[in-house]
C-alpha cells in the first residue's frame, strides 16, 4: 500500500501545467480563417493539428501513436467580411462568424440586407427576400435553435442569414461574434454579427415600404468564403501506455477541433490528456489497463442536415473505426473547458452505473482553497453536450468534468472571448492531479466497479404509477421486475467490490477479463434498453417522453373543454417539439420533424432510436391561433383526444418494452453473478 501511495505522488509531481498550457496555446496555430480562427471539422487546419497532436504523443513516450482516418462532411470557413458606407461617408469593415454552411462570393458583392427581427414565418408576410441578406436576433438558449429561422430564410429565397445573440449565448461583451453547430442543411448559409456592429447598422438602416410594412435596409458589400464538403476525411489521433496485467482499456478523451480559438473548447483539455499520460510515464507508472489517450476530430459538427451534427468524431471512433473498444475499454474519462471554474462547486457528470465509486472517491478529495468553496459532487446521468455521452451508448462507461452550468456558456463559449485570458491555473493544476488520481484509482481495480442497481432505481423514480393505472400500462409488474433486477444487481455489486479487495498479486486476470467483458455486455444493454432522449436532447427512460406528453395533452383538453385558448396553446409547447409549430412553415417543421423520424440510422449516429413517437400538432396549433371568440372549439377537443388516445397506446407498449428489458437485464446480471462461482 505504500508503495501503491508513493507511485501515485510520484507521478502527481510529474505534472506540468505550465507544458500544458503550452500546447494549448500552440494548438491554436492553424487556423481555416486568418482572423477569427476556427479549426473546424475535416478542415485542413484541423487535420495539420492533428499531426501535430501525434508528434506531441510521441515526444511525451506514448507507444503505438496512430491516427485513425474517419468520414466527416469537412467544413472550411475563410472568411465572412462585410462592408457598408457610414454615417460620415467612410467605409467600415467588420467580421462575421459563420456556421457550417455553403455561401461563395466572387470577392466582395453588393446586397441588400433587412432587419426582420426574429426571422419566424411572420416576419416574411408580404417581404420579399428573395437575394437579400436576412439580418435577425435570436437566442437560442431560450427560444430556438439557429437552424429554425436559416432555414426559413432559405424557403423564402433569402441569399443567407446572418444572426445576432439576443442573450443567450456570447454575453460577455457587445463585440462577441457566436458560432454553433447548425443542425441543417448547408445550401441554407448562415453567418453570425456581434452585437456592437449590429446597432452601429441599424442607426444607418432607412426605413423602406414593402407590402405594407416598413422594413429596415441597407446596402452592403459582402465577401464570403464557406463551404461544406460531404465524405471527406480526418483523424481521431489516439497513443497508449501497454497494461501490464489486463487486456482492458482504459481511455482518456477530448476533442481537438474548434471554433474561433477555443484555448478553453477544447484546447486546454487536449492538452491536459497529454499531460496526465505524460505525468504517467516520467513518474515510471506501469498500469495495470492499457491506458488509450485519444485525441477527437469533429466533436463540434461534423455532419450536415441532421439533429445529432455533433460528436462526429467520437461516433466514427467507437462505432467504425476501433468497434472492438466497446467490450473492453472499462472507462473513458473525457474532458471539456478544464481551466476554468463554471461554478462554486466542481462536478463529475458520469453514468448511473460509476455514481457510487465516483462519489466515494469524490469524499476522500481535499479541495484546495480559492477555487471551489463550495467542494466538489458527482452528477449523473451523462448529458449529450460532449463525447462522453457517444462513448457510453457505444458501450463504454464514460465521465467528463461538468462544465454545462455557470456563465462560461453564456458569456463565452463559443465566441472569439474563448481565449488564455479565461484561463485559471489553480484550478488547470487541480484538475490535472484530481483526474490523475482517479485514473490511477480505477486502475488499480481489477474489475470496473459498475452498480447496475443505481440506474434501475432511476427508472422507477421516474415511473408515475398513476398514469399507468389511469392508461392500463403494467406499471405494477414493472415495478416488481425491476426491483427483483435491483436486487440482483446489488448482489453482483458485492461481488465486485470483493473481488476488487483482493491483493492485484493474486488475482486471476484472465478471469477478470472476461468477467469485465460480461460486465460491458450488460452496461450496454443498459443504454440501450434505457437511455432515450427527449426533443431537448435531455437523457430520459424510454417512457419518459410520452409521461410527459400525455400530462400536458391533459392540461391542454381541460382549457379547451372550458374554452380557453391560449393556456392550452402554452401546453403544447413542451410535446415533443410542437413550440416550433407557433413560430415557422410547415415545411420548416416538417424538415426538422422529419429528418429524425425518417433519416436514415446512419445519418442519425447517436441519436438513433433515442426519440421514437412524434405527436405532430401543426395543423391543431394553426388552426386553433385562427379562432375567434365564439368559434366552435369541437374539432380541435377532438383532435386532442385521438392524440391522448395514441399517446396512451405508446406509454402502454412501452411500459411492455421495459418489462421485457427487465427481465432481461435481470437474466444478464445473473450469469454474470455465475461467472464468479466458476473455476
Amino acid at each position: 500500500m505504500t508503495e501503491d501511495l508513493n507511485i501515485v505522488e510520484k507521478c502527481v509531481s510529474c505534472l506540468d501545467v505550465e507544458e500544458s498550457y503550452d500546447l494549448a496555446r500552440r494548438m491554436e496555430q492553424e487556423k481555416t480563417n486568418p482572423v477569427l480562427g476556427y479549426r473546424t471539422a475535416g478542415s485542413l487546419a484541423e487535420r495539420k493539428t492533428g499531426d501535430m497532436l501525434c508528434e506531441e504523443m510521441k515526444k511525451a513516450g506514448l507507444t503505438q501513436v496512430e491516427k485513425d482516418r474517419i468520414t466527416v462532411d469537412a467544413w472550411e470557413f475563410h472568411k465572412a467580411v462585410m462592408r457598408y458606407p457610414d454615417a460620415d461617408g467612410s467605409i467600415r469593415e467588420i467580421q462575421l462568424g459563420a456556421y457550417q454552411t455553403d455561401f461563395q462570393t466572387e470577392g466582395f458583392e453588393k446586397f441588400e440586407l433587412v432587419y426582420l427581427g426574429k426571422g419566424t414565418a411572420d416576419e416574411y408576410r408580404n417581404v420579399d427576400v428573395k437575394g437579400k441578406l436576412v439580418l435577425v436576433e435570436i437566442n437560442q438558449r431560450e427560444e430556438w435553435w439557429i437552424n429554425y429561422p436559416v432555414y426559413q430564410a432559405h424557403l423564402k429565397g433569402a441569399a443567407a442569414l446572418i444572426a445576432v445573440q439576443s442573450r443567450g449565448y456570447a454575453q460577455i461583451d457587445d463585440t462577441a461574434l457566436n458560432a454553433q453547430d447548425i443542425a441543417g442543411p448547408p445550401e441554407a448559409p448562415a453567418f453570425s454579427m456581434s452585437r456592437a456592429d449590429f446597432l452601429k447598422i441599424q442607426k444607418l438602416m432607412k426605413a423602406k415600404q414593402e407590402g405594407g410594412r416598413t422594413l429596415p435596409e441597407i446596402t452592403v458589400e459582402f465577401d464570403a468564403e464557406t463551404q461544406v464538403k460531404k465524405d471527406q476525411y480526418t483523424y481521431n489521433i489516439i497513443g497508449k501506455i501497454p497494461g501490464s496485467c489486463s487486456d482492458s482499456m482504459i481511455l482518456l478523451s477530448a476533442h481537438y477541433d474548434s471554433y474561433f480559438e477555443g484555448f478553453q473548447d477544447d484546447n486546454a483539455a487536449v492538452a491536459m490528456i497529454i499531460g496526465i499520460a505524460r505525468a504517467l510515464i516520467r513518474g515510471g507508472y506501469r498500469p495495470y489497463h492499457t491506458i488509450v489517450v485519444c485525441a477527437l476530430a469533429a466533436e463540434e459538427w461534423g455532419i450536415s442536415d441532421t439533429k445529432y451534427d455533433w460528436s462526429t468524431g467520437a461516433y466514427r471512433q467507437v462505432f467504425e473505426a476501433r468497434p472492438d473498444w466497446p467490450g473492453h475499454v472499462i472507462a473513458d474519462f473525457n474532458f471539456e473547458l478544464p481551466a476554468h471554474a463554471h461554478s462554486t462547486r466542481d462536478a463529475v457528470r458520469c453514468t448511473y452505473e460509476y455514481a457510487d465509486f465516483v462519489q466515494k472517491f469524490v469524499d476522500t478529495v481535499l479541495m484546495p482553497e480559492g477555487i471551489y468553496p463550495d467542494g466538489m459532487t458527482t452528477l449523473y446521468p451523462i448529458e449529450t453536450w460532449s463525447d462522453d455521452f457517444t462513448m457510453s451508448i457505444s458501450g463504454i462507461p464514460s465521465m467528463v468534468n461538468d462544465f454545462s452550468g455557470g456563465p462560461f456558456m453564456e458569456n463565452y463559449y463559443h465566441s472569439q472571448y474563448d481565449n488564455q485570458d479565461v484561463y485559471e491555473e489553480a484550478v488547470y493544476k487541480f484538475h490535472h492531479e484530481f483526474y490523475l488520481r482517479l485514473l490511477m484509482a480505477v486502475d488499480s481495480l481489477t474489475l470496473p466497479p459498475l452498480d447496475f442497481g443505481r440506474v434501475l432505481a432511476g427508472s422507477i423514480e421516474s415511473l408515475d404509477m398513476k398514469l399507468c393505472m389511469r392508461t392500463g400500462a403494467n406499471g405494477a409488474l414493472l415495478l416488481s421486475k425491476t426491483e427483483q433486477a435491483k436486487k440482483v444487481a446489488a448482489q453482483l455489486f458485492e461481488k465486485i467490490r470483493q473481488w476488487n479487495s483482493q491483493p492485484v498479486a493474486d488475482q486471476n486476470w484472465k478471469k477478470s477479463d472476461a468477467i469485465t467483458k460480461k460486465l460491458l455486455a450488460v452496461f450496454k444493454k443498459s443504454q440501450d434498453y434505457l437511455v432515450r432522449l427527449d426533443w431537448e436532447d435531455n437523457v430520459i427512460f424510454p417512457q419518459q417522453a410520452v409521461q410527459n406528453n400525455l400530462y400536458a395533452l391533459d392540461e391542454a383538453m381541460s382549457f379547451l373543454e372550458k374554452g380557453e385558448i391560449a393556456p392550452a396553446l402554452e401546453a403544447f409547447y413542451s410535446i415533443d417539439n410542437n413550440c416550433y409549430a407557433f413560430q415557422f412553415e410547415r415545411e420548416v417543421f416538417y424538415h426538422f420533424t422529419e429528418y429524425i423520424m425518417k433519416q436514415s440510422p446512419e445519418r442519425l449516429m447517436w441519436g438513433k432510436g433515442r426519440i421514437l413517437h412524434h405527436e405532430n400538432l401543426y395543423d391543431i396549433v394553426k388552426s386553433l391561433r385562427e379562432k375567434q371568440p365564439g368559434d366552435s372549439l369541437e374539432t380541435e377537443r377532438r383532435q386532442l383526444k385521438e392524440a391522448w388516445e395514441r399517446q396512451k397506446n405508446y406509454y402502454i407498449d412501452d411500459i411492455e418494452y421495459l418489462i421485457r428489458a427487465a427481465d432481461k437485464l435481470n437474466d444478464m446480471i445473473r450469469e454474470t453473478i455465475r461467472m464468479f462461482e466458476e473455476e
